[in-house]
This record gives structure tokens, sequence and C-alpha cells, in this order.
């Protein structure tokens, strides 16, 4: 038990030690400038088919699954539809689809760090004197934390927009009842706090990834470690920092 305590907070320590480097020492302008538009594209812009596909029958389902759920005279239809927004837009865009990225973006990152550690290139980026933990992590932070709240705002108008075509699709639910539903008692701050949230799950999806990759030592073998690993402890940060931010903005 005292061992495992031990290993929690020596790796809580070394996690941080590495993000204070990350962000110590930025890159050149240009350089850096360059890092995030490519990041962008890596960890963003190649998400947005999984997120749409995933959040078009991710609308359908809490739809239908509401409607059916819904079958009291004393509930108004339109119920449906403002439980499908509230629901999108509070849970299933930033927290689902948080756990998704951080199991695409996640394996990605870690296994891509991780490769450039044990064929030595970071190590060859240090003889350099260039920081490697800026230039390999920070973009990556920079770029998630940015181009993440367009990927959520992206799913929850999917989702919605989903949940539509499927609820008029199946007949569980009227285009007029879905509409006036989406639109009755609508509250910004709901969108404020999945926004908020998901820049938070963005720090956690770009940075743990990276000290898992960063930290690797030997081969393939354990660069696929690492990978499993990260997206393990992503997804559990994540769960966890859901909890502890639901109760600091909603409770």
């Amino acid at each position: 038990m005292i061992h495992f305590i031990s290993t929690i907070f020596f790796h809580i320590g070394r996690y941080f030690t590495l993000i204070t480097r990350a962000f110590s020492k930025p890159e050149k302008t240009i350089i850096f400038r360059k890092r995030v538009f490519e990041e962008i594209e890596n960890l963003g812009i190649d998400s947005i088919p999984l997120v749409l596909i995933i959040s078009l029958f991710m609308g359908a389902v809490i739809t239908i699954q509401a409607a059916f759920g819904f079958e009291s005279p004393w509930i108004p239809a339109y119920a449906v539809g403002m439980t499908t927004r509230d629901s999108v837009i509070l849970e299933f865009a930033p927290t689902l689809v948080s756990l998704i990225l951080a199991g695409k973006v996640g394996s990605s990152i870690a296994s891509e760090t991780g490769t450039m550690r044990v064929t030595e290139q970071i190590d060859a980026l240090e003889i350099m004197g260039v920081n490697s933990a800026s230039h390999l992590i920070l973009p990556k932070i920079v770029a998630s934390m940015f181009i993440n709240p367009f990927l959520i705002i992206i799913s929850m108008f999917t989702g919605i927009v989903g949940g539509y075509i499927f609820g008029v699709l199946t007949n569980v639910v009227t285009a007029p009842q879905y509409l006036y539903g989406i639109q009755y008692d609508f509250r910004i701050y709901n969108v404020t706090y999945a926004l908020i949230k998901t820049v938070v799950f963005a720090f956690i999806i770009s940075s743990v990834p990276a000290y898992h990759g960063y930290y690797t030592h030997g081969g393939a073998l354990e660069v696929g470690k690492s990978s499993t690993t990260a997206v393990v402890y992503s997804s559990l940060l994540i769960l966890l920092f859901n909890f502890i931010l639901t109760q600091l903005l909603l409770a």
C-alpha cells in the first residue's frame, strides 16, 4: 500500500515537473505557431468525421429513449426535445466525446512521443539545446485546448439535429414538438458549463498521454503499453474532473 501511494505521488510530481518545463521556455514564435497549426489539424480537424458520426447517433438514441420513457399523458411531448437538448449539451457532447477523443488522440500522442523517446530523437533535441518538453508537448496542449471546444459545439449541434431527424423519421415525436422542446427554457449557461469542462478535458487529453510517451523506455512493446496506460489514465481523470467540475459549477 505504501509503495502504491509513493508511486502515485512520484508520477504526480514528475508530471507537474514536465508540464512546468513545457511552459517555461516557449519555442520561437514562428516555429511554435507552425507546430500549433499542425497539431490543430492532426488532433482536431482529423477527428471531425468521428465526432459527427458519434454525435448523430448519440442524439438519435437519446431522443428515442426519452420518447419511450415519457409515456405518461402528464408529460408533454415537447419534453423529448428538451431532454435531448439538455442531455447532449450538459453531458454527452462534452464528456462522451472527450472520452472517445482520449482514446483516439491520446493514444496517438503517447505513441508518437514514445516512439521519439525510444528512437532517441528526444535525446537529440536535448543535445541541440532545444527544450524538448516545450517543443513536443506545448503545441499539443494549446492546439487541443483551442480546437476541442469547436469539436464539442459541432457535437452539440449534430446531436440535436440527429435527434430531430431520427425522432421524426421513427414517429416518436413530431417536428413542431421537438423544435419547441429544444427552445423551451434554454439556458446559455449550460453551454458555458460544457465548454469549461471541454477545456479542462482537452488539457488532460493532451498532457497526460504526452507525459506517458515522454518517459517511455525500451522498445516498440513499451510504446504500446504507454499508449494503453495513457488512454486509461486520461479516461479516469476525465471522469474524476467531470464530477469535480459538476459539483463546482452546477451544485
